[in-house]
């Protein structure tokens, strides 16, 4: 039996959160159309770095138009089927601070609802095991951030039009 390489993907994503003085940051989930809760994430664009990917897929899976890059999280990946083929993802997830703003879900995408949830709640609802491993680095992230009074301090990245 001949086994088939897998085919590589290259993806990149958001975790975005929001610092509320009198309760503590929230963290940005979305619901895609299979009832799956995670981060908004897509495929890089020709020429597109990770974290312009990560900003451009963020921005319109969740509306949201004021998103400052914290950094990098970490790359993730793992391997799936879909229509006959073999897949290897790799998935590299940014920190975004989102100050003001309601988010809408992009639709047409498929995404149907946007939350916001504590660490605690989101690490809960969260449906991929991997994910949550993101989330915990991105807590520890934001609870350096908030405690050295640093943030903001950095926009996120140039959108590009799309052709």
């Amino acid at each position: 039996m001949i086994k088939r390489r897998a085919e590589l993907e290259v993806s990149a994503g958001g975790i975005v959160y929001r610092r509320l003085p009198e309760s503590g940051p929230r963290f940005l989930l979305i619901r895609d159309s299979y009832d799956n809760w995670g981060f908004p994430k897509g495929h890089l664009e020709d020429g597109e770095s990770p974290a312009e990917a990560a900003v451009r897929e963020t921005a319109e899976e969740t509306g949201l138009e004021q998103l400052t890059l914290q950094g990098p999280i970490r790359v993730i990946d793992w391997h799936f089927r879909f229509r006959g083929r073999h897949i290897h993802k790799y998935c590299h997830f940014f920190l975004f601070e989102s100050p003001e703003g309601d988010p809408s879900p992009q639709m047409a995408e498929g995404i149907t609802d946007c939350q916001w949830r504590t660490l605690e709640e989101a690490l809960e609802t969260l449906s991929y095991d991997n994910a949550r491993g993101v989330l915990k680095r991105a807590g520890e992230m934001v609870r350096t951030l908030v405690a050295v009074g640093a943030g903001r301090s950095r926009p996120a990245p140039e959108r590009r039009a799309s052709s």
